[in-house]
């Protein structure tokens, strides 16, 4: 019987130790390789190319979501199943919208996360019922940062920079009427009064890092 081969991908070693102990004590599957960080699972899940590569989110040098995403632009058909604590709405879509095919809780029990690698290994989706929800939420009710445009995301970008109008219409080579129109339009978009609640709606919602602040 061909066993399930896995790459297990997380920065605390008990839990590696802890899914490696219970997920080989299992006839069909075999934890092929561990990765302390989202760069060495790259580099392992490229060259071992295992079934299923089970990755945390949250780790140094490269997190699980960059590196899920730079894994499936390089290797499309990898398949994996993202296990983490965290239900952030700015973890969970990015890695979903890329094609990882599982998402599941720490807080699963044992029997759902094995269910879980064995359905990713055949190809199927294995999402925990209250990220589900929160995926079909979003779907129905995306947040309002989702409705601007490259340009609009962009001139909110320098807004957090405290730049003016007429500096953002220089910084973007576009007229400054353009630049006013656009604010309109971030301001609209994302129900907010003023440039003020934008810049603090866009810091809060991770739109630009905490370094644009000038």
């Amino acid at each position: 019987m061909k066993k399930i081969t896995v790459l297990l991908v997380d920065d605390h070693e008990m839990v590696r130790l802890g899914l490696k102990s219970f997920l080989d004590l299992q006839e069909d599957i075999s934890v092929v390789a561990e990765a302390k960080d989202g760069q060495e699972g790259i580099d392992l899940a490229l060259q071992l190319r295992p079934d299923v590569v089970v990755m945390d989110l949250v780790m140094p040098v490269m997190g699980g979501v960059e590196s899920t995403l730079e894994l499936l632009k390089t290797w499309p058909e990898a398949k994996v199943l993202i296990l983490t604590s965290y239900l952030d709405n700015e973890k969970i879509y990015p890695v979903i919208d890329a094609g990882a095919r599982g998402y599941m809780l720490k807080t699963s029990n044992a029997e759902e996360i094995l269910t879980a690698v064995r359905k990713v290994a055949k190809g199927e989706l294995s999402i925990e019922a209250e990220v589900e929800r929160k995926v079909e939420s979003h779907k129905n009710n995306p947040d309002p940062h989702e409705l601007l445009t490259a340009r609009e995301r962009d001139i909110l970008a320098l807004l957090a920079k405290g730049y003016e109008n007429q500096r953002i219409a220089d910084e973007s080579f576009i007229s400054l009427k353009t630049v006013k129109t656009h604010v309109s339009n971030i301001l609209s978009k994302l129900g907010v009064s003023d440039r003020t609640q934008a810049v603090v709606y866009a810091f809060q919602h991770g739109l630009v890092a905490q370094d644009d602040e000038s």
